[in-house]
């Protein structure tokens, strides 16, 4: 069944919209995240000029599609946000926008370390570490999940910790 988190990660503002007319959008903050989620930076100011609350997804969602200029333009206009919006710019390899992010006192933690891993953004770990992001045995686990072997070996020969899961997977 097609849901509110399926039309939010496909961008589906008007859907969002119907739903809320229908008394069956659970939380109205979905739809500046959608907007963020596409790049849609004309839908998103004009939610906002008729007073849409957003939150910390709408920054994790333009992180998520590489939306620098969305994410700017949030923060500028005090959306909040938190590690997802790491977590995701390093899932995605958007290493532009974890520079920015970062530059900007945006939090981090383990976690943008292990998405880099999973989906095989060495050059954005390498950047998290160098530049004193946290990491756990997760980082490895998440390489060995998707079989990112280089990135594993990089792992292992920074440091990064390991256990059992690494071999599970």
């Amino acid at each position: 069944e097609f849901g509110e988190d399926d039309a939010v990660q496909r961008g589906y503002v008007s859907t969002l919209k119907c739903l809320r007319q229908r008394g069956r959008l659970s939380d109205e903050r979905l739809l500046c995240a959608a907007a963020a989620r596409i790049g849609d930076l004309a839908e998103l100011k004009a939610l906002r000029a008729a007073k849409w609350p957003w939150d910390e997804r709408t920054c994790s969602f333009a992180a998520w599609g590489g939306h620098l200029g969305i994410l700017k333009w949030a923060r500028g206009n005090e959306c909040p946000w938190d590690e997802e919006t790491c977590a995701y710019a390093a899932k995605r390899g958007h290493l532009d926008v974890l520079g920015w992010a970062r530059e900007n006192e945006c939090p981090w933690d383990r976690r943008t370390c292990s998405n880099a891993a999973q989906r095989g953004h060495l050059e954005v770990l390498q950047w998290a570490r160098e530049n004193g992001c946290t990491w756990d045995e997760w980082t490895c686990a998440h390489a060995a999940m998707d079989g990112r072997l280089e990135v594993l070996k990089w792992a292992r020969a920074n440091g990064c910790p390991w256990d059992e899961w690494t071999c599970y997977f």
